[in-house]
């Protein structure tokens, strides 16, 4: 079972470039997935050339690979290539913030991850030694894409060779509905954050259960309720953790107030904690 059998990055010449074809050969390899390499620019036989130079030891291991030229737009063309080439996924770098270690995503970068039609991977820190992915974090939020999330976590986190997957059930503040102001009232919102855990813990375990057996194997699962504002509070339980990687769904579409009034995703798009994949 294959979830992503085409994916693709978009690659430009820069001190990075290396690493991001490392991580994104890599990628294609434990996925056994065709690789397109997206370059927005025109086409010359140096580049090509400098591209399989970098490549040439993934090629030596059979690496199914494509590289697309195209002048225009950056998010645009990359948008296309993504219908034309029918991707399952695609890869994207993330940008420092200036003097404190805060990752973000950038205008192009951003609005590629909110019009994408396939899932994205935002990598923070790609590197060309491996740095192997030992603890995935999956978003396990009560929606109707919960179990098509859940099990791309775990088909990548079993293709990675991760050895932890924690699903977090994110619960906001309004669904304990308890104002506390003394005690007694402390008591009864202790006891309906309980009674919610172990709802949303039954919910999980049932989506689990779903899982596919290979994806779950030689993987220690743990659930775990978190309670705050969406997006942000994974976000940081993430971070917390020293997770390697984040799994999360997409949103519906965003909205222009969305973007003004940050929520959810966005959060997460702001301050990138670790490595982040958004399924669709």
């Amino acid at each position: 079972m294959n979830y992503f059998n085409t994916i693709g990055i978009g690659i430009a010449f820069s001190p990075t470039l290396k690493a991001n074809l490392y991580e994104a050969s890599r990628l294609a390899l434990f996925f056994k997935s065709k690789l397109v390499l997206i370059h927005v620019g025109i086409h010359s036989h140096r580049k090509e050339k400098d591209i399989q130079k970098i490549l040439s030891p993934f090629i030596e291991k059979n690496l199914d690979f494509e590289i697309v030229f195209k002048v225009g737009d950056p998010a645009e063309v990359i948008l296309n290539v993504v219908q034309e080439k029918r991707l399952d996924l695609i890869i994207l770098g993330a940008l420092k913030r200036e003097n404190i270690l805060k990752y973000y995503v950038g205008s192009i970068a951003r609005k590629i991850t909110r019009n994408a039609s396939c899932s994205v991977l935002l990598l923070i820190k790609p590197s060309v030694e491996r740095v192997p992915c030992q603890h995935v974090v999956i978003n396990g939020l009560k929606d109707e894409k919960a179990t098509k999330t859940i099990s791309y976590g775990f088909f990548v986190g079993s293709k990675l060779g991760a050895s932890k997957v924690t699903v977090v059930e994110e619960i906001t503040q309004q669904e304990v509905a308890v104002n506390v102001n003394d005690d007694r009232s402390l008591r009864r919102a202790n006891i309906v954050k309980e009674r919610i855990s172990i709802r949303e813990k039954s919910r999980v375990i049932k989506i689990l259960e779903e899982t596919p057996e290979e994806f779950k194997k030689n993987i220690k699962i743990k659930t775990q309720p978190i309670f705050g504002r969406r997006g942000y509070s994974i976000g940081h339980y993430a971070e917390v953790v020293r997770a390697d990687l984040l799994v999360t769904n997409a949103p519906d579409k965003l909205t222009f107030l969305d973007r003004l009034f940050p929520h959810d995703i966005e959060h997460i798009l702001t301050e990138l904690p670790t490595d982040v994949l958004i399924i669709r």
